[in-house]
């Protein structure tokens, strides 16, 4: 990650953070009391009776690893990959490179981050060969992993949801079972001997425990031909007398047939303390889409929890949500962390030795020596730990945000004079942030893109990977007629301003224009072609008066067929920074005359390399006041009168020095003490 790019995340995760903080609006109990959640009608309660509706995120690819979130050729099952590993890196490169891989897929921090962001649950999938490999046998390591994560929710107040992901055999036929192809669960009697005593040992071992949750008994089972629903209910009334027999104190959450959505046969409930458990993925957001679970709840009184949901829009994770919050279900979404991902608030980097051995298992490439396979690998896995990923913002907005269809907040800070990338518009929804014409998926059994770029951010804005400066940048493109985008820009002082944008196509006839505050800021501009998609050239759209204060600036495309790539804001003239006749500005210092302590304002074009000196009257170094990365936009550097050995300087005349990429500044000051 190079600098630029760590500075923009650091600075759009303290920022959203900050207003998630104080703009998540749950209203049923978030923060749980004491004691052991369970059912009381249509309901889930605390001891006290409060009602929880659980919301939460589940730790997706951390004890099952799962091909299409590790970019695996074929999206091979947890067995499979396992194997790839084991054939570059032989058994003990594959331990040690799980062990690593588990240390930083999931630690404390994620859990301590992910309670911050205002949920109250953990969904944890599990395998059950990592915790009893064969009927009988116990691996003491795998209940460990669990045992740390309860000790981390517990600190953070967050019920954790044991969740059966892979059952012995498979409970379905594909790799997200771990399954050889057959779902051997149902086909294989023993399997199911096995689940049920794994179940009975869980439920053991965490009977006293009020920080879990519930039990989630089998993942999305779907039924192979010759099996139905009557022989996936008898199933569960196998598992739910296990656990009862040791443990009355727990939820059961059951999930239908057919990945989580056929309830057939599933009712009457067969528990007192039971949830009916679905999932959603890839289809409308109205009531309709879930009034089969809604009708379940009415006749039986039994609660809702949708158990998992996601790889969507941002739109389609805000209406989804929405809707289970207007019905009072609760949800979990998956999954908080993948790789090279724009779905999930968190991205792990694809390393260059990762994405060779990609490469081979691609057939793309010679097979890789054991050891530069292995330090690959032990790179990647490093890889995971939450310090060293992507934050995705916009996802996060639209999952725990309420307020973001309505009021868009800005994607980082945008201050003026300077340059604003176009895939920096504001994080909000469809019709308040930015309009697209495609921005959802709805069905699960067509492609629908809601981003034809599929880069950087995860709304409808179609956003494409470019080549500008000898450098790769992300670029809006794909763009139709009467798409718009909105910016939130901090204009520090009142003043002229030349505007231009970089824009990019291969034939004439796109249209612009800007508005600011909701009123047209230029008119209607033509796009001019340039000889290709990425032959890019500045458009001038004229000199325009802003005044001081914060406010949206909106950027309508009447018509497409262009890629646009930024804006640049330049400075004509003002109080502080006077006749501009450069990107890069050095001010006035304020006060002047000034005593103890003065401020000079800076802006910068650009993220850049900087020193900021002090010399007196004779041309002499008194200080150095500033030497590191000044980031784009206004800045202000402070000296407090001292020179390089901390004394007082004298009063006088000063002169302050910024030099940048080559350029230097000079203004004077006056000190008097």
């Amino acid at each position: 990650m190079n600098k630029l790019t760590r500075f923009i995340t650091d600075i759009i995760m303290k920022r959203t953070l900050c207003y998630m903080a104080v703009s998540v609006a749950f209203v049923v109990s978030t923060v749980p009391a004491n004691g052991f959640l369970h059912t009381e009608g249509a309901k889930i309660v605390n001891t006290e009776g409060e009602e929880v509706l659980l919301r939460g995120f589940g730790l997706g690819g951390w004890l099952v690893p799962e091909g299409y979130m590790l970019k695996v050729p074929g999206y091979g099952s947890p067995t499979t990959i396992r194997n790839r590993i084991i054939d570059l890196i032989g058994e003990d490169g594959a331990e040690e490179f799980y062990g690593i891989y588990r240390e930083n897929y999931v630690a404390k921090q994620d859990i301590d981050t992910i309670a911050s962001w205002g949920v109250n649950s953990i969904r944890l999938p599990m395998h059950y060969r990592l915790l009893s490999p064969e009927q009988g046998v116990y691996n003491e390591a795998g209940f460990g992993f669990i045992d740390s994560l309860l000790s981390w929710c517990e600190s953070n107040q967050l019920y954790l949801i044991l969740d059966m992901h892979c059952a012995p055999g498979g409970q379905n036929s594909d790799n997200i079972s771990d399954s050889d192809g057959e779902a051997k669960l149902w086909t294989q009697p023993e399997n199911q001997d096995h689940l049920v005593e794994l179940w009975r040992t869980l439920a053991d071992r965490y009977a006293g425990e009020e920080w879990i949750g519930g039990y989630d008994l089998i993942n999305e089972p779907v039924m192979p031909d010759g099996y139905t629903n009557s022989d996936l209910r008898k199933l569960y009334l196998r598992l739910k007398n296990a656990v009862r027999e040791v443990d009355t104190n727990h939820m059961i959450f059951i999930e239908g047939n057919w990945y989580a959505t056929d309830f057939s046969e599933m009712t009457p409930p067969f528990d007192g303390n039971m949830v009916y458990a679905f999932h959603k993925y890839w289809n409308e957001t109205n009531t309709a889409s879930i009034s089969q679970y809604l009708n379940i709840r009415k006749k039986w009184g039994v609660p809702l929890w949708l158990g998992e949901s996601g790889e969507n829009s941002n739109p389609w994770f805000y209406q989804t949500i929405a809707l289970m919050e207007e019905n009072n279900i609760g949800w979990n979404w998956w999954t908080h962390k993948k790789v090279d991902t724009h779905t999930s608030p968190y991205s792990v980097h694809r390393t260059e030795g990762y994405n060779d051995i990609l490469d081979y298992w691609n057939g793309n490439a010679e097979k890789p020596g054991e050891s530069v396979a292995r330090q690959a690998l032990v790179e990647f896995a490093h890889k995971f730990a939450l310090d060293s990923c992507d934050f995705r913002p916009d996802v996060l907005a639209a999952i725990v945000n309420r307020e973001s269809a309505a009021k868009p907040q800005p994607y980082t800070k945008l201050t003026l004079p300077g340059t604003i990338s176009g895939v920096h518009y504001d994080i909000g929804m469809q019709g308040s942030a930015y309009y697209d014409t495609e921005y959802i998926k709805t069905r699960w059994d067509a492609d629908q893109p809601w981003n034809k770029g599929y880069n950087y951010r995860n709304d409808g804005v179609d956003i494409t990977e470019v080549e500008y400066d000898d450098e790769l940048v992300y670029a809006i493109g794909h763009i139709e007629g009467g798409e718009w985008v909105t910016y939130t820009i901090d204009v520090p002082y009142d003043g002229e301003y030349d505007v231009a944008c970089v824009i990019a196509g291969e034939s004439a006839g796109g249209q612009l224009q800007l508005f600011l505050d909701g009123e047209p800021l230029t008119s209607q501009v033509d796009v001019p072609e340039t000889g290709g998609w990425e032959e890019w050239k500045s458009l001038s759209l004229g000199e325009m008066e802003l005044p001081a204060g914060e406010h949206t600036i909106k950027l309508l495309f009447h018509q497409g067929g262009f890629n646009f790539l930024r804006f640049r804001f330049t400075a004509k003239e003002n109080d502080t920074f006077g006749a501009v006749d450069s990107h890069t500005l050095i001010g006035n210092n304020f006060p002047n005359p000034f005593n103890s302590e003065t401020s000079i304002p800076i802006l910068v074009s650009r993220e850049s390399d900087a020193v900021v000196r002090v010399y007196d009257i004779s041309g002499a170094l008194v200080s150095t006041v500033f030497h590191g990365l000044l980031a784009e936009g206004e800045q202000t550097i402070m000296w407090d009168g001292q020179n390089n050995e901390g004394a007082p300087a004298s009063s006088g005349i000063y002169f302050y020095e910024l030099n940048i990429r080559g350029e230097k500044r000079v203004q004077d000051m006056l000190l008097v003490r």
